[in-house]
């Protein structure tokens, strides 16, 4: 059984109106180097989110996951001969009776049973990967979030060194969410995050309704020992937050040297006073 296959994109977001019918696809792909066919199986589940750190939900129905039943996959399975990719088609037809706001699925790819290992002994691997659609449906809409936290911590022992935000969504549809984080040396006036391109670009994350939602982002080419400038910048539901911090880093094993070496001195110095005050009193 082949699992490295990918689907595209990872997530969609789409525009619907009641009484439509709107057409849409993913891509699967069996790369390259598989050394054998990939058949798989297409299915649409309802997607949701459980906690602050957002773990996938693809069980459990609401108000929010009727979509599901709107869904139709025009091809649910196949099969890819290795570096063969497939555009894998799908039909949303919404209802008159749709609500506004949004609605979330996921379309799962998942490989499919082998049938011919009926009877034997063995576990079958069955991997799966989903695509995430982010729909907003045209009718009543309610716009309504706020920034709870940006944290950036003045005081890290970790590397890489992480910086946070909070933010709510109270209303009926996904609300984007954008940051941009930026740190400097202190000591020598160098910019060491964004390095890269991929670093520099806006970070993009969807906050859907009635949630809040955590979110961490490791900040990478800071040294374990050193003391920066680090700056958060969070763009949500109209308003900005911008926090900037100077940020200490200092590893867990530089702090016990540190407090060794300070017990060390403590000690010698006591040594040393009671050794003059020994050598006083035989004087």
């Amino acid at each position: 059984m082949n699992g490295a296959f990918t689907v595209l994109p990872m997530s969609q977001t789409v525009s619907l109106r009641t009484e439509e019918v709107f057409e849409g696809s993913i891509t699967v792909a069996n790369p390259a180097d598989a050394t054998e066919d990939f058949s798989y199986v297409v299915s649409v589940s309802p997607y949701m989110v459980i906690g602050e750190e957002y773990a996938a939900d693809l069980l459990n129905e609401s108000d929010y996951t009727e979509i599901t039943n709107w869904i139709e996959i025009l091809e649910p399975e196949g099969s890819l001969a290795p570096n063969e990719t497939r555009e894998i088609r799908f039909k949303i037809t919404v209802p008159e009776t749709a609500p506004g706001g949004g609605q979330y699925a996921a379309i799962t790819v998942r490989s499919a049973e082998d049938n011919s290992l009926d009877g034997q002994s063995g576990v079958q691997n069955i991997f799966e990967i989903a695509s995430v659609l982010f729909a907003s449906v045209d009718g009543e809409v309610i716009h309504e979030g706020e920034i709870l936290e940006n944290n950036v911590p003045g005081f890290s022992a970790e590397n890489p060194a992480k910086v946070s935000m909070k933010l709510s969504n109270s209303g009926n549809i996904h609300e984007k969410a954008v940051s941009m984080v930026t740190v400097k040396n202190v000591l020598t006036g160098e910019m060491v995050f964004p390095r890269t391109e991929e670093e520099a670009k806006s970070y993009i994350e969807y906050i859907m309704p009635g949630t809040t939602r955590l979110s961490v982002r490791e900040l990478s080419g800071m040294a374990d020992l050193g003391i920066y400038e680090v700056s958060q910048t969070i763009y949500y539901m109209g308003e900005s937050s911008v926090v900037t911090e100077r940020m200490v880093m200092c590893p867990i094993w530089f702090m016990i040297l540190a407090a060794l070496t300070v017990l060390a001195g403590v000690f010698a110095f006591f040594k040393l006073a009671r050794r003059r005050k020994n050598r006083k009193a035989e004087l």
